[in-house]
Parts: structure tokens; sequence; C-alpha cells
């Protein structure tokens, strides 16, 4: 729990703390992410007032320096063009995913970031989400038919205003690479060879950090991707496929290959851990995704960032890749206020986009007519891994059901990082009762 979280609860537990003050000191996207149960945590009884005609509530689980930022300019460059006040509540990355459900039917912010693909859709069709269609006649020519039916909800109403993707994949120091004299792999033999060959060298091979329980996921995708197949893959997440089968085991025994070379203290490390050691020459590679880049504040560093996509195994080559989509939704509250609706229009505009992407350069921008002409050599790499498949996964917490992806998957992830067993009757069985429950 950080500090502002304890001094949250603190706050609410003693008397003296009306609801006014609470939300005043520590702001609506807090309260509820604390888990505070608005109408009842504080005396007054009422449900706090909408936002005004010129004033809009933005929840962002973008945490980290970086992104926060760039979402600031974003907001800020909005205020100015259309005099609507954006008030913005910044939730550390990892809580305001884990506690998403409480946010929502609590007293959440008008808009909020999250993820296209099963996660969206989940809470649409828990009627927590507003329906957008407006925004997107507004909006929608700026997006091509891949993105449109990635915001759209098992209803077929449109709910997300895709912000940017970013592919995963390896990445790399350059200079480290060019002494050392390796080559990138296209085969899961090379790759195999090569991560030899660094720990030969007194390297850690694989960079790798799951401390937070979600990036282990990434390893899964591909390896369930190349080894079965785009389609495998999607009916596996959507639990159209069964877990006790030999596919699926054959994916774990696949990586069991490269647990060797993946760093051994992942359990205890953030990506951002992780992200340094690969700034420091300390590791060869590491599988993650473009965000990764934010952490390279020194151009020197940054500039010295390669990628490339990950080896084919046994089928479709690498034609399929790892781009999640973010964005913004509406919470049901936030449907009522023309505001936000007018702050996810100009999110869903090359001008918004441009102005986020002036401070974070690690993604996609996915509005077409956004200014491409500042992208760096890996920039471009990025975009034409994007462009060139013919399938994209949103990420496997995404595209499975939010309990499947949190309940069953990281622990089970976790379990196998630390002994390389994994026991797959025992996910079908949690799959099939989590699934049939929906």
């Amino acid at each position: 729990m950080t500090l502002h979280e304890d001094a949250l609860l603190r706050a609410s537990s003693r008397g003296g703390w009306d609801r006014r003050t609470l939300l005043k000191t520590f702001g609506a996207g807090a309260v509820a992410m604390a888990g505070i149960p608005l109408l009842t945590a504080c005396t007054g009884g009422s449900a706090p007032a909408s936002s005004g005609a010129n004033t809009a509530t933005f929840g962002s689980g973008s945490s980290d320096e970086v992104p926060k930022a760039a979402y600031k300019a974003v907001t800020d460059a909005f205020q100015k063009k259309s005099g609507i006040a954006v008030t913005t509540n910044v939730v550390a990355h990892n809580d305001f995913q884990n506690k998403i459900n409480t946010y929502l039917q609590g007293s959440p912010d008008d808009s909020f970031t999250w993820f296209a693909g099963y996660r969206m859709q989940y809470y649409a069709g828990k009627g927590l989400l507003a329906p957008i269609d407006d925004v997107w006649e507004k909006v929608g020519a700026n997006y091509s038919d891949a993105l449109k039916k990635a915001s759209t909800g098992a209803d077929g109403k449109m709910y997300l205003i895709p912000n940017y993707n970013y592919p995963w994949g390896f990445f790399y120091r350059k200079s480290l690479w060019t002494q050392k004299g390796y080559t990138v792999p296209t085969t899961f033999d090379e790759l195999k060879t090569l991560a030899a060959k660094m720990k030969a060298d007194g390297l850690i091979p694989i960079e790798f950090a799951d401390k937070d329980g979600w990036p282990a996921m990434g390893t899964f995708d591909y390896l369930n991707m190349r080894l079965n197949g785009y389609q495998f893959h999607m009916d596996l997440t959507a639990h159209r496929e069964s877990w006790d089968q030999k596919k699926v085991s054959d994916v774990f025994d696949t990586w069991k290959a490269l647990l060797p070379y993946q760093n051994p203290n992942a359990l205890g490390m953030t990506w951002q851990d992780s992200a340094k050691s690969l700034a420091d020459k300390k590791s060869g590679m590491y599988l993650l995704g473009s965000f990764l880049t934010q952490q390279y504040t020194d151009k020197a560093i940054a500039d010295d960032i390669d990628f490339f996509p990950f080896p084919e195994v046994a089928v479709e080559g690498r034609d399929a890749i790892e781009a999640p989509i973010d964005g913004l939704l509406l919470s049901k509250k936030g449907g009522q206020n023309q505001a936000a609706r007018d702050f996810l229009a100009y999110v869903g505009t090359p001008e918004g986009q441009d102005v986020y992407a002036s401070v974070d350069s690690s993604n996609i921008a996915t509005a077409k007519g956004s200014d491409t002409s500042k992208f760096t050599p890996l920039n471009k790499k990025l975009a034409e891994a994007i462009s060139g498949a013919k399938n994209i996964s949103q990420f496997f917490d995404r595209d499975a059901l939010p309990a499947m992806a949190n309940n069953v998957m990281i622990p089970a992830l976790q379990s196998f990082i630390k002994d390389g067993n994994v026991d797959v009757k025992n996910l079908e069985a949690q799959a099939k009762s989590l699934y049939a429950a929906q």
C-alpha cells in the first residue's frame, strides 16, 4: 500500500471527514481505487455531484513518469483548445488494473485509461461503460477497420478511443551486439544458440522480470502463437479450446529450453528493474513491449536500442504479433458528461495523439494523419512490424477473462518460472469454472 492510500484509509476511518472533504483531499479516483464504497464510507449518503458543463475527470493508470507527463500534455492542450478543465487522478498502474472492478462500481472518473480486447468488452457487457458511438461519428475516419473492430463491444456499440499501440518483441543494445558479434535470430534454435553464447560471455542472455505477474504472459502468448497459431491462441484465451491438451503442454515444454537463460531473479524484479539491466549491458536482450524505451531518458542509450520480432518456432512464421491497443473509455457516469465525450474526441484526432507522442515516443499513434516525420529508426521498425503482421493479439490479460488472467494464469506462470512445472489439468478445471459463470 502506498503512503497516499494508507493516509486515505486512515482518514476515512476517523471521524470528522465528510464525503466532500474526503473527495476533495484525495480525489474520486483514488478513493474508489482504495476500495472505499463512497455511498457509505462517509457521512452524507448522496453521490458526489456530476462534473460541470466545462469540467471533466480523467482516471489514469499511466503512472510512470513519461506517460504521466504525456497525458498531462494532452489534457493541457485540450483545455487550452476547448476551455474545458480536465482533472486527472493518477493511480499506480498495477493497482489500477487490479482494482478496476471496484473502481467502476464505485464513483469512477468520467473517462479513464484502459485497453482494447476482451477486457473492454467484459466491462461493457457488465453495463459499467458508456457507449460512444456519437464520438466515433466524429473521429471514426481517423481509424482503420482493425482498430474499429478492436474498439467495438459485443453489443455492436463503440466503447474505446484508441490512443496508441505498441509491439512486443526482443529489445537489445546495438553497441553491445556489435562488440560481441551477435546477429539477430530468426528461428527458435538460433535464439537458443545465441542465448548460450551470451551466457558464456557472462551476460544474462534474456532479461526477464515477473514480480508484478503480467510480464511473463508475453512469453506464453508468443510461444503459443508460434507453436499452435494465432487462431488457436485466441480460442484458448476465450476457452473455446481446452487447456488440458498436448498443444498447451508443448508450449511450456518449449519454454523450459529458455528458463536457464532468463534472469533467475525474475520473480523479485519489476520490468523497470530489468530495463536498467539492459541499459547497463548486464543482459543481452529483453522480451517486452516498446514502452520499455520510456525508461531511457539518456539519448545515447535510447539511440542505441534496437528490436527484432519473436523468432519463428513451428507454424505461421512471424506473421502474428503482440501489439496491445491502449486508449480511453467512458464510465457509465461519465457518459452523462458531454465535456468528457469532447475530451475523448480530441484524443481520437491526429492533433491529440501528436501531443501525446511529443512526450512519449515509445508507442505508435493509431490515428491516421498523425505525424511520423519525427520517427526514429526504431519507431519506423516498430510501426512496420505492426503494419506487416497478418494477425495482432492484444496480450493474455486483455484477450482472456480477467479472472482467468489474474487469479489463475499469474500464479501458474510464477510457479512455472520458479520450478518449471505447470498442471494443465488444473488450469482447465479453473477455466471451466470461471468461463461457465459468465
